[in-house]
């Protein structure tokens, strides 16, 4: 009845510095992954709005696919086409499937303490700071309020929520 899409890996680099190789391993865990699990599901997905109201998607997308972030050309690129297929299928299926997307901004996970790890070994909790900056709200978001988010779409409450994106980015897209 549910299906919640989270793939995500990153890459540091512009468009200049961005090679083939690793736009494609993006574009393949980020875009591909999301759209072959759907596909793959849509059957069971249908079946489920038979049974029900309707059957429902959440798919983690990222504030990257809402904004530009410098040096983050793959990653924003690729959260984007999460964001435009999260609104086509809304489309396309609209008293079938509920589908939405929830961008996030940084939050406390092991993908952001690996990108620390990878790229800022010498300076971590400099970075960190500047990462809780961006964050109006003056932190980094906890996974429980995503889940939390997750949770509530996926439910009765928000029959009537489809096609739209919930940014939780502590501010980040407002400012």
């Amino acid at each position: 009845d549910i299906l919640v899409n989270n793939a995500g890996i990153g890459h540091v680099g512009s468009i200049e510095t961005t090679e083939p190789d690793d736009f494609d391993r993006l574009m393949n865990v980020n875009v591909r992954a999301v759209y072959l699990v759907t596909r793959g599901l849509m059957p069971l997905l249908l079946a489920a709005a038979e049974r029900g109201p309707v059957g429902t998607i959440v798919n983690i997308a990222s504030v990257a696919g809402q904004v530009g972030i410098k040096q983050r050309f793959a990653y924003c690129t690729s959260k984007g086409a999460v964001i435009a297929m999260t609104r086509q299928i809304a489309v396309e299926y609209p008293k079938t499937l509920r589908v939405n997307a929830i961008c996030p901004g940084t939050v406390e996970t092991p993908f952001v303490e690996g990108y620390l790890e990878k790229f800022h070994k010498d300076n971590k909790e400099e970075t960190r700071a500047l990462l809780r900056a961006r964050q109006p709200i003056g932190r980094l978001g906890k996974p429980e309020e995503i889940a939390s988010m997750v949770r509530y779409l996926a439910s009765d409450e928000a029959a009537f929520i489809t096609g739209s994106l919930f940014s939780i980015d502590g501010g980040w897209t407002a400012a």
